[in-house]
């Protein structure tokens, strides 16, 4: 597949920069920020999912509470 690119600029600190560097290994900037972005989707879907696995168990408690009565 034919990718066209972009080249931008994003300001960060050196702090910030040292950090990233040394998490990207060998890979290039767009590989590393393209998994980091990924991964964060991922995380936050899980959250989500857990959150919402928590509210369906609750809400089945609270509905088997009510049938006993």
């Amino acid at each position: 597949s034919c990718q066209l690119y972009v080249s931008t600029t994003i300001t960060i600190s050196r702090e910030t920069k040292a950090l990233l560097e040394a998490l990207k290994r060998g890979k290039t900037w767009d590989e590393f920020l393209r998994e980091l972005a990924q991964e964060a989707v991922k995380r936050r879907r899980e959250d989500a999912r857990r959150a919402l696995a928590e509210m369906l168990e609750e809400e089945a408690v609270e509905r088997a509470r009510w049938t006993r009565y």
